[in-house]
């Protein structure tokens, strides 16, 4: 496979250096001052050698880490900023992960019994959600410096995992119950014919998705595509994926191996949910561009208005400022206008970009266009990144899953500079998701020429590569849940087994 690519607690304080204790001199008798002047100088000196050993002891406990100084270290018992840190972005991305796979799996059991029988369960996972938003909002705080307290922000990050934690646990507490629901250890049958049925409505669906793809190069500019360049070819790979493991499953089936029959099922399932994602990505991009062609010119004229009009609307700007603003406004609009008039290929979606990023500063908002194409471009960055993040989850770190979360947020906001915000994090969250892939590259490659398509299976979080070169397919809760199927009998079954290095 080509991969392209609130209660703060306080930290316990330090002792603090103090001035040294005064030192009192005995009381005065008969005697002679002379005679107590050399026993007062040594008393003296003797008190302010001990306060100075004292401030430098003091200081030096404060700021030694090491020999060569640093910060002071956490109290006894409490691990380093680093390894909380560590701890919660381990724990955002595998609980993110557990929720995309919980998504996916709850969409099969509603397929099969309908959206009041899932109904309990779609409440927890909406639950957990809202857990981990509240973790990733936290996360994004933290990753802009915020709280800068190194107490508070060791507590940010325990309420972040904390709140993964608690989203886990919403997803384990219901598994049990959609497990009876599913029955797939009893009866696997009827789920399997309904993969089937949706695999090969996939199956089918691709040639023309390819189709509309290539059409899609030859009407736009490069750049309007480049995001679903390939994508066709990765549901493909996700389909021959499923093919062997929906033929392994029925083959368990007939064999009455029931546990195998259901590890089987459930990676075909998520290999033909990612099939979908990848062709629904094209589908969705062809619609937008579309509608984005259609909405450039009342766009474009749009904010010419609102350019029109700016000098009145920029009360308390500096006139210099409002100048810059005016003519880097003529400049791009100019610049938009040559394009869609010169009959050269165009990005109708980069046109609707730099429209609108052109006209926010001349404080956009009279003009309703302009706020459609802001959700336009939003909406489209925002579900292009994060179908890219579904499907390449076993390599996505927290940074872009942060970002996503953040503009998936920013999105249902109603206020078009919440759009414009969301549309640059989508992007920056997507360009980071792509150097994560690449940074891991493809250590499962050899595993395809075993078991085609079992390397994009990895990369996509369908498999989880504990057991590799078999794989454990995730299901439904949470990390717990997770855990506990790590290595499912389903393995074990020589029959069903794919073949290992050595075999």
């Amino acid at each position: 496979m080509t991969i392209n690519s609130g209660t703060a607690v306080a930290a316990a304080a330090l002792p603090r250096a103090g001035p040294p204790h005064g030192v009192t001199a005995p009381p005065q008798d008969e005697t002679s001052g002379t005679d107590l002047v050399l026993p007062l100088v040594a008393v003296g000196a003797a008190g302010v050698l001990a306060g100075y050993g004292y401030l430098r002891r003091t200081r030096r406990a404060r700021t030694r880490t090491t020999p060569a100084g640093g910060p002071a270290p956490p109290p006894p018992g409490h691990p380093p900023e680093a390894a909380l840190d560590e701890r919660a972005r381990d724990a955002l991305v595998g609980t993110d992960d557990c929720l995309r796979t919980s998504r996916e799996e709850l969409a099969c059991a509603e397929a099969q019994f309908g959206a009041d029988a899932v109904a309990p369960y779609e409440r927890a996972v909406r639950r957990a959600e809202t857990e981990l938003a509240a973790a990733f909002a936290l996360r994004l705080r933290y990753d802009h410096g915020l709280p800068g307290d190194p107490a508070a922000r060791r507590q940010a990050l325990a309420g972040m995992t904390g709140r993964c934690e608690e989203a886990g646990r919403l997803l384990d507490a219901a598994a049990d119950g959609f497990d009876r629901l599913r029955a797939l250890d009893r009866d696997p049958g009827a789920a399997l014919h309904l993969a089937e049925a949706r695999f090969r409505e996939l199956a089918a669906r691709t040639p023309a998705t390819e189709t509309r793809l290539t059409a899609l190069t030859e009407r736009y500019a490069p750049s309007a595509t480049e995001h679903v360049t390939g994508d066709v070819e990765q549901a493909k790979d996700r389909l021959v994926f499923a093919t062997a493991r929906l033929n392994q499953a029925r083959q368990a089936i007939d064999s009455g191996g029931a546990p195998a029959a259901v590890a089987h099922l459930r990676a075909a399932e998520g290999a033909v949910a990612q099939a979908a994602v990848f062709l629904d990505g094209v589908d969705r991009l062809a619609a937008e561009l579309d509608e984005a062609a259609a909405l450039v010119p009342a766009a474009l004229t749009g904010a010419e208005a609102e350019r029109a009009g700016a000098a009145d609307r920029l009360p308390g700007v500096p006139a210099g400022e409002a100048h810059s603003r005016l003519l880097h406004a003529d400049a791009v609009l100019a610049s938009v206008r040559g394009e869609l008039t010169d009959g050269r290929p165009y990005d109708p979606l980069d046109l609707l970009r730099r429209v609108v990023r052109a006209a926010a500063p001349l404080a956009m908002g009279r003009t309703g266009v302009l706020s459609a194409a802001a959700l336009l471009t939003a909406r489209s960055a925002t579900a292009a990144a994060a179908g890219y993040v579904t499907t390449h989850r076993g390599a996505v770190g927290d940074a872009a899953r942060t970002l996503l979360a953040e503009a998936e947020r920013l999105l249902a906001a109603p206020a078009p500079a919440d759009h414009l915000h969301a549309d640059a994090l989508a992007r920056e969250a997507r360009e980071l998701a792509e150097h994560d892939v690449r940074a891991r590259g493809n250590p499962y490659a050899d595993l395809d020429a075993r078991a085609s398509g079992t390397a994009g299976a990895v990369l996509g979080g369908i498999l989880l590569p504990v057991a590799l070169p078999t794989g454990v397919p995730p299901a439904f809760g949470g990390p717990a849940t997770r855990e506990r199927r790590a290595v499912p009998t389903a393995w074990t079954d020589p029959v069903n087994r794919p073949p290992g290095p050595t075999e």
